[in-house]
């Protein structure tokens, strides 16, 4: 116990030498390079506290040593399996490494509309989190907005522990996994084992909002 309030203080230094409330806006908003960079010294900050190498965290996450230390300079981009992952590993919470939020609430937690903590991970997605205030939350809740993208472009494939939920809000998308592609429309949902490539894309030239629940 003693090691993990160490870790989140730790983490919590790092958030604070972010721009005066840039950790506190809800919606919570941010551009791209500035959060890549935000996320990477949250990152150096847990291998700090917890004397650990880049070579063990990059393993944890399944990729090169020298992409990992790309992702810690903010100078490439890691999937939220991969920080969940890594939570998960280090024992804690992937919202202080998404969001640099501690949850506090651990009877219940109420996200009121259009007020869940949100990232864009890249120019095309964005994740809002409905359950980021929960402590010890054992599933994660997003809705996640994809931006329509050309046709040619490569669809990137995701994996991560477990099962997962998706059910489209807005719009239709295009979901890959195991070799298939399932079209979702407005209503429609799948259930799926997570452990499988998957990737999705917006379908014609409007964004798609879904609802993903993924557990382990």
């Amino acid at each position: 116990m003693l090691q993990k309030l160490a870790v989140s203080a730790t983490i919590s230094n790092f958030a604070r030498r972010l721009p005066p409330g840039s950790h506190q806006r809800t919606p919570y908003y941010i551009y791209m390079d500035e959060q890549l960079k935000q996320i990477g010294e949250r990152l150096r900050g847990l291998r700090d506290a917890l004397d650990l190498t880049a070579a063990e965290v990059a393993a944890t996450c399944g990729i090169a040593l020298e992409k990992y230390e790309q992702i810690e300079a903010g100078e490439a981009d890691i999937t939220i399996s991969n920080l969940m992952k890594i939570a998960k590993k280090y024992g804690v919470s992937a919202d202080e490494l998404i969001f640099a939020e501690v949850p506090h609430m651990r009877s219940y937690s109420v996200t009121r509309k259009g007020k869940g903590l949100s990232i864009e991970r890249t120019k095309a997605y964005k994740y809002q989190s409905l359950v980021s205030g929960f402590v010890g939350h054992k599933a994660d809740v997003f809705i996640v907005t994809v931006e329509p993208k050309p046709e040619a472009t490569k669809i990137y494939k995701n994996t991560h522990p477990g099962q997962e939920f998706n059910m489209v809000i807005e719009g239709s998308m295009d979901l890959w996994i195991d070799g298939k592609t399932i079209t979702l429309s407005e209503g429609d949902s799948i259930y799926f084992d997570s452990s499988k490539p998957h990737g999705m894309r917006a379908r014609g030239d409007k964004a798609v909002r879904f609802l993903a629940f993924t557990v382990e």
